[in-house]
């Protein structure tokens, strides 16, 4: 009998996945456990594994293809088995599940189960097709779905509050792939078609490139890069972000490192780095300053008991951030073995949804690049975040007035103005500051 391979669940906010290779062709066999295809979430990709053995009779979709979770992707039976199937798509830019054919077996629905997952929706298919045939750019929308997630009511909110466009605006806007301006010069300042043929309009890459000589390539924003972009710009405007920067000294950090470096390896020690020491800093002086390790949820601030550390990771996908659960409970072995784990499943793709998300306070390190200061931009609804900068030589006068070079590692530190003020912050970072330069005491409470 004919058995459907289904697109997995990820999680309650993903809605689809986009197809992004097939490992298998119609006509191969397939056994259970073995990859079918590889997709793509907001976030990272997934293998999807099938549960079911036998040949692949049909591809359901192209790679490419934007896939709702639980719909059928593929169909495995018994060689030259015959099946109906229909793989028309909807407005929500899936198909409509495969029927059975009436003259043979009912097709048996097999879950699939991802190996590699890790993602946060962007908009959901319903959303973006309303957006495309409104003229909407739903990537300025603020979501009102989980997690912040741009749903359709969203986009018919967002088109109720703008001036009409004539269908002929419209087609001649989407065919040229220029935006459609806010107000136009119609009757009630609708935007008709001299609008779209305006020189105020925005021009697309396509236009502009004639006046460019040479060969160039277009890469699509989509996936992981999408929805880092949807992000930062939610972030920087959603938010009143304030930076500051400070340097702490590192001669008790480099000291100590040095020392686990030269340790007994039965200790576990010597791959304990200088960003596993800061991470282990922050957890501590987090506790110190609750009100740095909390959500700003608007109409109230959320503030939390433990400290869950989010670590940026850059990965091949893009920026990811998982989550060191309960960082102010574990040791400095532990805080440095669990980040190093957590990294290397973000880099391969295989980090969870719970590995990335329910962080209380944020720690991005550029150090490593040789860059001293910058300004790490929040995590909403988190309130504050740490960029960790490079360890560089600072003068410093002694109580002799002699003046010394020490090494110092930068510090910037991002606060949600909305909820933490300027003072209270300086003073975090002040501490923050004390407990670096003092390490090997912090170690011992």
């Amino acid at each position: 009998m004919a058995k459907e391979i289904l697109m997995p669940k990820q999680g309650n906010s993903v809605e689809s996945c986009l197809i992004l290779e097939w490992k298998k062709a119609e006509g191969d066999s397939i056994a259970i456990g073995e990859i079918i295809c590889e997709a793509e979430t907001d976030k990272s990709t997934i293998e999807v594994e099938s549960n079911v053995e036998g040949t692949i009779l049909k591809l359901l979709w192209e790679a490419g293809d934007e896939v709702a979770v639980q719909r059928a992707i593929a169909i495995v039976g018994e060689p030259g088995e015959k099946i109906d199937v229909s793989s028309e798509k909807s407005e929500q830019t899936t198909s409509k599940q495969p029927e059975p054919a009436k003259e043979e077996p009912t097709v048996e629905v097999i879950q699939t189960k991802p190996v590699r997952f890790n993602s946060e929706s962007l908009a959901s298919p319903r959303a973006k097709a309303t957006a495309e045939a409104k003229g909407i750019d739903y990537l300025v929308l603020e979501g009102s779905g989980p997690k912040g997630r741009i749903i359709e009511r969203d986009v018919v909110k967002a088109a109720e509050g703008r001036q009409p466009v004539t269908r002929a605006a419209f087609e001649a806007a989407k065919a040229a792939n220029i935006a459609i301006p806010s107000i136009g010069s119609g009757i009630g300042q609708r935007v008709v078609l001299s609008d779209i043929h305006s020189d105020t309009t925005v021009r697309t890459t396509e236009s502009l490139s004639i006046q460019f000589p040479g060969e160039f390539e277009d890469t699509p924003v989509k996936g992981v890069r999408k929805v880092i972009a949807k992000r930062m710009y939610e972030s920087l405007t959603s938010t009143a972000q304030l930076t500051m920067d400070a340097t702490a000294d590192a001669t008790a950090l480099k000291s100590i490192r040095e020392k686990f470096k030269t340790s007994d390896p039965e200790l576990g020690l010597q791959n304990i780095t200088i960003n596993d020491l800061i991470l282990f800093a922050v957890s501590r002086t987090l506790l110190q300053f609750g009100s740095m390790n909390s959500h700003f949820l608007g109409e109230k601030t959320r503030q939390f008991r433990h400290v869950h550390l989010g670590c940026a990771v850059d990965t091949p996908k893009g920026l990811m951030v998982p989550v060191i659960r309960y960082a102010d409970k574990l040791s400095l072995k532990e805080i440095s073995n669990t980040f190093k784990a957590l990294a290397a499943a973000a880099i391969e793709g295989k980090a969870s949804t719970d590995d990335l998300s329910g962080g209380t306070f944020t720690v991005t390190n550029l150090g490593s690049l040789g860059i001293e200061h910058f300004t790490p931009v929040l995590n909403p609804p988190e309130v504050g975040i740490l960029g960790v900068g490079s360890i560089k030589l600072q003068p410093v006068e002694d109580k002799n007035d002699q003046v010394r070079f020490i090494p110092h590692i930068g510090l910037s530190l991002t606060i949600d103005h909305q909820a933490i003020d300027g003072a209270p912050g300086a003073r975090f970072l002040n501490m923050l500051c004390k407990n670096i330069a003092s390490i090997d005491l912090l170690l011992a409470l």
